[in-house]
């Protein structure tokens, strides 16, 4: 690690936590050339694997910007985007591996999603599991209709 300040190529680390969230590691260091601290923070870059064999960063604003495209016209607000948002990170951190398909992430963002807004739900999962039918959208709909009839009563 190279102090900011002066370039030198090796710092000490004073001390280490875990950020709230528990996602990053706050290091806070010193350099033994010019005796100034800093701080650092060390976040694990998490890759998605998709269809075509690419790999890219995992990024919450992108599942944010998907579901926005569904929720459009609906009484959702950017709050409740980025609790979403959060809730399929911390699904996806919670799995502990360092690259995730990107279906898992589709898997991850539909149980949110279904909580936050049933119709954004039904645009979402029309796309991602490629509806072809009134029939798909029917099963879906008894689905719905069964899962909040099973917790209402």
């Amino acid at each position: 690690m190279y102090c900011p300040f002066c370039r030198h190529p090796d710092t000490r680390v004073i001390d280490s936590r875990s950020t709230e969230d528990g996602a990053a590691i706050r290091r806070r260091r010193s350099c033994p050339q010019c005796g100034r601290r800093f701080t650092t923070q060390e976040t694990v870059l998490l890759m998605v694997s998709k269809r075509s064999g690419v790999t890219e960063p995992f990024s919450r604003d992108k599942v944010i910007a998907g579901v926005r495209r569904a929720c459009q016209g609906r009484p959702v607000g950017e709050d409740s985007l980025a609790k979403l948002g959060q809730r399929v990170e911390e699904t996806i951190r919670a799995t502990g591996a360092a690259e995730i398909p990107s279906h898992e992430v589709g898997l991850a963002i539909l149980g949110p999603l279904r909580d936050l807004d049933e119709v954004a739900y039904l645009r979402f999962a029309s796309v991602y599991r490629g509806f072809e039918t009134l029939a798909d959208f029917e099963t879906e709909i008894e689905q719905l209709r069964a899962a909040r009839t099973g917790a209402e009563g």
